[in-house]
């Protein structure tokens, strides 16, 4: 069994050749250190897990906990991180619920059955995109003409966010999400602001109420029919309008990345639309950069990983983007099946605090590609693919732009 090496820790997150190819370390650290000691930007250390079976151990074991990410010997992403992921005010107050009643409370809203049932309008929400986008002319960014706004709308339509208000929630996630850009004093002020915002929002709704998803949670949302506590309905509309649009932006922008980066990808579900799903989950799989920074976890206890051995008190980084590129786990993992079948990658995580949204993220992905196949058949990239340039200091590294031509 292999252990971590007592060496000068690796700075994280590991750079890579381009945004749209893995860490050269990765498949290095897989075969001879998969549990490896890494040094944050914040200075703290921690150990990086690559190994698909670690990975997924460590996000579904007990022994491994988010909670204790709040304690004082856990390690920090950045300077601000302490106060800013995962012992903010929102994060403080969504654990004072319970993370299982919180879930359930939230979670029915987002079924996969729910998710399908919204993918018309997702679907007339990208048509009016590409329109304005084409309009403008050629080339275009995807980035700004589709993937960011797409997820944007959709969320905000769900939560009842004015459309006026839509573009102030981007300064405030890069704020959240930074591992570099931000100092502490900056996150507590945008903390401070997202918090008000929020909460004249949901006073809003609880004058006039809507057929929006704050309602619905104030006015009786769990098993019980329990109304949600108002600070919980403030700090559930900060996490929610974060998660549900960063995230899967980036994810929609690399997506289509992938598949013009080879364009015989983008020829072979142009010629077979059924492959639309199997293609959205592939490029999850297969994205090393989209979920850059990967899940932090507490080792609650000492822990014996197949990968070896992780100390009580220890902060894991889970690579679930090294992991969904293991060679152990995947045939052919180097290379992109949009036909894969099964998919079992970790891009949402796996366990009791993986990606509420998913089936969200999923819907969304689906419907962007498919209107732009049907639209925009002869989608090109504008640029090389190398030239193309991803967002470094975020905890996720989304392309800054994606030119393209038709």
């Amino acid at each position: 069994m292999a252990e971590a090496r007592e060496v000068e820790p690796l700075s994280y997150p590991l750079t890579a050749p381009s945004a749209l190819e893995p860490a050269r370390r990765w498949a290095e650290l897989r075969e001879t250190c998969p549990v490896a000691q890494v040094r944050l930007p914040s200075g703290d250390t921690a150990r990086l897990l690559t190994r698909y079976d670690d990975v997924r151990t460590a996000l579904s074991d007990p022994r491994f906990s988010r909670e204790g990410l709040a304690r004082p010997d856990a390690a920090s992403v950045s300077a601000a991180d302490a106060e800013s992921v995962f012992d903010s005010p929102m994060a403080r107050t969504l654990n004072a619920q319970g993370h299982t009643r919180w879930r359930r409370m939230v979670g029915k809203w987002f079924t996969a059955k729910r998710m399908t049932a919204l993918r018309p309008d997702v679907e007339a929400m990208a048509e009016q995109l590409v329109d304005a986008m084409v309009a403008r002319g050629r080339p275009a960014d995807l980035v700004t003409g589709l993937a960011f706004p797409l997820p944007v709308y959709v969320i905000c339509r769900m939560l009842g966010v004015p459309e006026s208000d839509r573009d102030r929630f981007k300064s405030w996630s890069d704020i959240f999400l930074t591992t570099t850009r931000h100092t502490a004093e900056e996150t507590r002020d945008a903390q401070r602001e997202f918090a008000a915002y929020m909460t004249h929002l949901v006073e809003g709704k609880r004058a006039e109420p809507g057929d929006d998803l704050l309602t619905l949670l104030m006015t009786g949302a769990d098993g019980a029919g329990e109304p949600m506590e108002h600070d919980a309905l403030v700090a559930t509309g900060q996490a929610l309008l974060l998660a549900g649009h960063e995230t899967t932006a980036g994810f929609i922008a690399l997506m289509v990345a992938h598949l013009l980066a080879d364009r015989r990808r983008w020829e072979r579900v142009l010629a077979d639309p059924g492959l639309i799903r199997t293609t959205v989950e592939e490029s999850l799989r297969y994205d090393p950069n989209g979920a850059n920074f990967g899940m932090l976890r507490y080792a609650e206890e000492d822990t014996e990983l197949p990968g070896g051995t992780v100390p009580a008190g220890t902060t894991v980084v889970c690579s679930m983007a090294s992991a969904n590129r293991d060679e152990q786990a995947w045939d052919d993992a180097h290379a992109m099946d949009l036909g894969r079948r099964p998919n079992p990658h970790l891009a949402f995580g796996v366990g009791p605090h993986s990606c509420l949204g998913q089936p969200l993220a999923r819907t969304e992905m689906q419907g962007a590609l498919a209107v732009l196949l049907r639209r925009l058949p002869t989608l090109d990239l504008a640029v090389d693919a190398a030239e193309l340039r991803a967002h470094e200091g975020l905890l996720t590294a989304p392309l800054r732009e994606l030119p393209v031509t038709w």
